[in-house]
């Protein structure tokens, strides 16, 4: 099995910047699918971006991030990042790195990752 650890997190005003990090190892080499989900208080964990495949990656993004945050992959390094700008305190959550082993649909679905990590906090100030 592969082990997600997050790190990035932090508290920024709104506008800012953040980048996330998410470093795999362990069982690695038939990740095709790796994604980050957030939760906030009190809410379900809802989607944030994907990145499908391991060779001519395609991101996928929710319509919430779209335009201001970027899901990249580094398979030589066995990390995942999510660059994040024009942060609203709407963005505050817990943001947790997903992994799944093949292809499955639809890549939104929490349902359908087969590995998580502990997750990082992110809180944006207003």
């Amino acid at each position: 099995q592969v082990q997600l650890v997050e790190s990035g997190g932090g508290l920024v005003q709104a506008g800012g910047s953040l980048r996330l990090s998410c470093a795999a190892s362990g069982r690695t080499w038939n990740i095709d699918v790796m994604a980050w989900f957030r939760q906030a208080p009190g809410k379900e964990r809802e989607f944030v971006a994907a990145v499908v495949g391991s060779v001519n990656s395609m991101p996928y993004y929710a319509d919430s991030v779209k335009g201001r945050f970027t899901i990249s992959r580094d398979n030589a390094k066995n990390t995942m990042y999510l660059q994040m700008n024009s942060l609203k305190p709407e963005d505050t959550a817990i943001y947790y790195c997903a992994a799944m082993y093949g292809r499955r649909w639809p890549a939104q679905s929490r349902y359908q990752y087969d590995a998580w990590g502990q997750g990082t906090q992110v809180t944006v100030s207003s």
